[in-house]
């Protein structure tokens, strides 16, 4: 039987606990006016098992942004239809060591964007995905997501209105950087592309959903495409804390300053947790808490 088969209620609900003291040290973004509304004591968990085990516990009936966990989803969207030669033509693969929004990082690389994790990774794929503009292609990404995973995504027009009032000077300046550097095709379509598909909404269980499709064979995704996005969400996922959180828990991670994390059990399926608390880094704090628990415990590092 497999690690994550093995999995309680009891259990999650005794590190759910746990995890939630801690997520008290988190804050609540308010850069954005809607992800500011989020309650800071909301917490849910869902585990998505290769077996077609599904146990979840918590607050899962919120639905939430996946804001930068979907950068995973676009990279491995991309691999499928591009290939990876042609994606890393685009973005590098590389840790950084800046925050995700950093324009010095993409002024000293000369305009070539780390990974696509970092918000000018992610700015110059949204330029690369399939469509005529932004909402064509936010709507052809977001079906193919369902298909594939099974999930109910849906682009929240409530939050992109928000996100849209309070557009990130940081990402304009990365975006024009770009644009500068050959690097875009077209500026605006590439920003309002980024900023729809960070507002495609979910629950954990479809983030869970999410994460089998990186977990596990089905043969509805390359294996080698898998294999790229989990090494390039190991090292780059959680920003500058990456490696720190590499060595703690050892799972391909993504996180997104809306609360949501996924993590990757290779083989054996995927955790997905909501804790809307962040560090100054921007990963949700009860959700790793939880994370680290659960891989300690069960010994779920790939670097066993």
């Amino acid at each position: 039987m497999k690690k994550l088969d093995k999995l309680t209620t009891t259990e999650l609900s005794a590190w759910v606990q746990q995890a939630k003291i801690q997520a008290k040290q988190g804050r609540v973004i308010d850069r954005i006016p809607q992800l500011a509304l989020a309650d800071p004591g909301w917490f849910a968990v869902h585990v998505c098992c290769e077996s077609g085990k599904n146990i979840s516990f918590g607050d899962t009936a919120c639905v939430f942004p996946l804001m930068s966990v979907i950068k995973t989803f676009s990279l491995l969207y991309l691999l499928e239809h591009f290939g990876a030669e042609a994606v890393f033509g685009w973005v590098g693969v590389e840790p950084s060591d800046a925050p995700f929004n950093s324009l010095e990082q993409l002024v000293s690389d000369r305009g070539r964007p780390r990974n696509p994790m970092i918000n000018s990774g992610a700015i110059t794929l949204a330029d690369k995905l399939p469509g005529k503009d932004a909402t064509q292609r936010t709507l052809l990404f977001c079906q193919w997501l369902n298909q594939l995973a099974g999930c109910q995504l849906s682009l929240d027009g409530v939050m992109l209105a928000s996100v849209r009032l309070t557009r990130s000077t940081a990402n304009e300046a990365i975006a024009n950087y770009l644009s500068e550097t050959g690097y875009l095709e077209n500026l605006e379509i590439a920003l309002d592309t980024y900023e729809q598909i960070c507002c495609i909404s979910g629950r954990v269980e479809d983030l869970a959903l999410l994460g089998k499709l990186l977990a596990c064979e089905s043969g509805l995704v390359n294996p080698q495409n898998r294999r790229i996005v989990n090494a390039v969400m190991s090292s780059c996922g959680l920003y500058e804390a990456s490696a720190e959180f590499a060595v703690r828990i050892g799972l391909p991670m993504k996180s997104g300053i809306g609360g949501g994390l996924v993590a990757i059990v290779p083989g054996e399926g995927a955790i997905a947790c909501y804790s809307p608390g962040l560090d100054n880094m921007g990963n949700p704090v009860g959700a790793i808490a939880f994370v680290e628990a659960l891989a300690q415990e069960l010994q779920l590092s790939v670097f066993a």
